[in-house]
């Protein structure tokens, strides 16, 4: 017989699996339901056997639990020798507290008994429920249409006497593969997958069926026309799971991912989801400005400029100017024209492909063929809608992963349900075998590391010493970040006035050291920002945390504070300096200027990146293991590499409005990335010496996404387009006050063409250009985020409150079994006295 498992961790609730005192095989559900069918139809003397044998079972066991134990089986006083004295605090308390048989009767028929308890049973069980499911296409004959012999009867169900106990489990085990043959192929899935069995008996019963079933179909004549029907179902089916599976096979990175995870835990698994939604998020923003913007300016290439061939020296990969300053890739080679094609349209290049509204049209007939693309617009709109798009995408995830990451999950029972539900039986390959298996593993140990993690109770002294020490390790981080953006800004305010003394000296002597020098400012900001992280850490090594999860998070926080404030002043250098006086500089396009400069940090980024993960780790780990003779390994740093992500995602959304091309950058950027940081990882770094379940912080990545890079960006790039000036020699908005007048003027070109659409003027007028609409919007999207938040903490709540109820049932039927038990034992002391005095008398 299986003992019962119990997954309570609360040590003053273990209990010692135990035999039922009552053998569950003795009645069934399904049994006594037909003889109360047959009672209700008048027809009680068919039944009349079945009461009385079970009448007769339940006297049997009125005096002690020894007639309660199963058929086949000692009793339980025999059985007890010498050597069973010293597990007498391990029997189960049902029998250890001396319980009647009324009460143990009661107990043995509780579900949580009889579940599971042993094979026959289930089997049993299960076959009652297939004759069921038969049932419900034919009607139940009644009992008195059968022989005497062919009657349900008791001896079937377990109470038979020794020697026809295996006979009986065996024909109970045949009856259930009859009624598994016959049911249909969806109903005998779901029953199989119900059974409490193990996967070989699963495996055992469902081969059996087949097997009956392949020799009834192979005994009887199918039709040509039916067995076809079968092929092709099976054919059909089989192809759709082929390609489920390659959809499945299809998704990025899965095997990557998985490998990561099994030995790096869930932490490092976050940076690399994270890398991936950014790889989205960029691949979204290349198609659109794509289709909508670079597809159709390079159709209709504009006049080429007077300057004749540009010289390629290959300073030009790294600056971003030169060859590619008149491209598809700067704001400055996009027209100010609405693009035609129609009747007069010769195909040729040059300028011929563009012209204004006037030049084209021959005739009528020519005019109303013309197939016209507003730049301008285009180049408004898209933007505006890929910021909105981008904005909604950003929400709808972040409320995702708090509903995901928020929610209750303790320790105890996740554990539980990582032991016995996590394995994923379809696995065959060994490599995926030994994938998952690695990944549970690492989650197990995460799970471990957060059950036994306890907090120390430390003294006032303690709590004072560790206060200090926090707040100079906080006073280090903010003077050095605040030092570094003083930094920043003087030397970018020396290199704007030297550009300012160049272009009124005219000193320029050599083009390529004038491009070199502009990269003066991105080394000096990727220098800063790969350095000061490693002031960070040593702080926090200085601090001494005790959660590895709280070290990373106050490391996030350091390094967000530092990463913000660079890109603070740099929003304050290009859009206060650069676009305000533009004639100083000597740039005829200073959208294309500022394109470049974000060109340049976002490559400069990437490269300090390269150079730390090549000196950062691959030399640090072979310093390590040939000089200083360890087998330790560097950590991965997950604040830093996340915060460096969202620095260059927060790049690519400031200068998509100046380089429509930049996601292109961005994109190639994070795929070296991945695999780059993916091979130092296994070859460099080890997993952390604490492991700790990261479940919060996808969520935390995503909001210090959407909150301090998007929120910036989009703050940064309504400001150019509401108040700036655009340059008045190139770029779609040329002659225009600001970007935003395109929209208002296209408004009004409309109402004058068409009086009927003078509504759209007034949209336009209170929803566009009212920045109470922006206002309104952005509120809407704060008010959705609490009230997820809001219901997610509800939910939270009424878990809790849900898993205390049940807590509290628990120790409710405690308190009524042990009433059941002194009643039922004061009634049986009572005749025992007066049987007592009588014989005195």
């Amino acid at each position: 017989m299986a003992r019962n498992v119990n997954f309570d961790l609360n040590p003053h609730h273990l209990e010692a699996g135990l035999e039922s005192p009552a053998d569950e095989e003795g009645v069934h559900d399904s049994f006594n339901q037909l003889i109360a069918e047959q009672t209700r139809h008048g027809e009680p003397s068919e039944a009349f056997e079945l009461q009385q044998l079970q009448r007769d079972l339940d006297e049997e066991g009125q005096d002690s639990v020894a007639h309660l134990s199963s058929p086949g089986h000692e009793p339980w006083e025999g059985r007890r020798g010498p050597d069973s004295e010293e597990e007498a605090d391990q029997v189960d308390p049902l029998v250890g507290e001396r319980w009647s048989s009324a009460t143990l009767r009661v107990l043995s028929s509780m579900p949580s008994r009889t579940i599971g308890r042993n094979r026959g049973a289930i089997i049993s069980q299960y076959y009652n429920r297939t004759m069921q499911l038969r049932r419900r296409r034919q009607s139940r004959p009644s009992i008195r249409d059968f022989s005497r012999s062919a009657r349900p009867s008791i001896r079937g169900y377990g109470v038979e006497s020794d020697g026809a106990e295996t006979d009986g489990a065996e024909a109970k085990r045949e009856r259930l593969v009859n009624n598994l043959q016959n049911l249909s192929v969806s109903d005998r899935v779901r029953m199989l997958r119900a059974m409490p069995l193990s996967v070989a008996e699963k495996s055992d019963l469902r081969r059996l069926a087949l097997q009956k079933e392949r020799r009834s179909f192979s005994g009887s004549q199918i039709p040509c026309c039916s067995r076809l029907k079968y092929y092709i179902i099976i054919a059909a089916r089989q192809g759709w799971y082929s390609w489920l599976s390659f959809l499945h096979s299809l998704q990025l990175w899965q095997v990557a991912l998985k490998r990561v995870s099994g030995r790096f835990g869930t932490g490092v698994l976050s940076y690399f989801l994270f890398l991936k939604t950014l790889l989205f998020f960029n691949l979204f923003l290349f198609l659109v400005t794509g289709a909508f913007l670079v597809l159709p300016q390079a159709a209709h290439p504009p006049a080429p400029p007077p300057g004749g061939h540009v010289h390629v020296s290959g300073l030009e990969l790294l600056t971003g100017g030169g060859y590619f300053s008149d491209s598809v890739m700067y704001y400055g080679y996009y027209s100010n024209v609405t693009l035609r094609r129609g009747c007069g349209y010769d195909g040729g290049g040059g300028g011929g492909g563009q012209n204004l509204s006037a030049v084209n049209g021959t005739g009528p007939d020519c005019v109303s063929k013309t197939l016209t693309y507003n730049m301008p617009l285009a180049y408004f709109f898209t933007i505006g809608m890929a910021f909105f798009i981008t904005c909604i995408i950003l929400v709808y995830s972040m409320s995702k992963s708090f509903g995901k990451s928020f929610r209750i999950d303790k320790s105890h029972g996740m554990l539980a349900i990582k032991v016995f539900c996590s394995w994923d039986f379809k696995l065959i390959k060994k490599s995926s075998v030994k994938l998952m298996s690695e990944n549970i593993c690492t989650q197990l140990k995460e799970l471990l590391a957060e059950v036994n993690h306890k907090q120390e109770q430390k003294s006032a002294c303690q709590r004072l010493g560790r206060l200090t020490v926090h707040v100079l390790a906080w006073a280090i981080c903010v003077g050095s970040t605040a030092a570094c953006v003083l930094g920043v800004y003087h030397f970018s305010n020396f290199m704007h006035k030297d550009l300012q003394n160049r272009a009124r000296h005219g000193t320029d002597t050599d083009p390529l050291l004038k491009e070199a020098s502009l990269l003066a400012l991105p080394v000096v900001v990727s220098l800063i920002n790969l350095l000061l992280p490693g002031l960070f850490n040593a702080a926090g090594w200085m601090e001494e945390y005790d959660s590895p999860s709280v070290r990373t998070y106050v490391a996030l926080c350091r390094n967000l504070m530092l990463k913000v404030s660079v890109l603070a002043m740099l929003c304050y250098h290009w859009l206060g300096r650069v676009a305000v006086e533009p004639q100083s500089l000597g740039l005829q396009c200073w959208e294309s200027f500022v394109g470049q400069e974000l060109y340049r940090f976002l490559l400069m980024d990437f490269i300090f990146t390269v150079l730390d993960t090549l000196f950062g780790e691959f030399l640090w780990r072979l310093f390590s293991e040939k000089v200083l003779k360890r087998r330790r390994k560097p950590v991965f740093d997950i604040a830093r590499n996340v915060l460096e992500l969202i620095y260059g995602q927060t790049l690519a959304w400031l200068g998509v409005l100046f380089t429509p091309l930049l996601p292109a950058v961005q994109i190639i950027k994070l795929l070296l990335l991945f695999y780059m940081k993916k091979g130092s990882l296994m070859l460099n770094c080890q997993a952390p010496r604490k492991p700790y379940r990261a479940s919060q912080m996808t969520t935390i990545f995503i909001t210090l996404l959407c909150f301090p890079s998007f929120l910036g960006a989009t703050v940064c790039v309504t400001y150019t387009m509401w108040s700036i000036t655009p340059s008045s020699s190139c770029g779609p908005f040329r002659g225009l006050g600001t970007m935003f007048q395109s929209g208002k003027r296209w408004v009004e070109q409309l109402e004058r063409d068409n009086p009927n659409l003078s509504w759209l003027a007034w949209v336009h007028s209170y929803l566009v250009e009212n920045p109470l609409f922006l206002f309104l919007a952005a509120g809407i999207f704060l008010i959705v985020i609490y009230f997820h938040s809001q219901m997610v903490d509800g939910q939270r709540k009424i878990i809790s409150l849900l898993q205390e109820q049940i807590e509290n049932e628990g120790e409710d039927k405690k308190f009524l079994i042990t009433r059941l038990q002194s009643i039922h034992e004061q009634k049986r002391a009572s005749p025992r006295r007066l049987t007592s005095q009588d014989s005195a008398c």
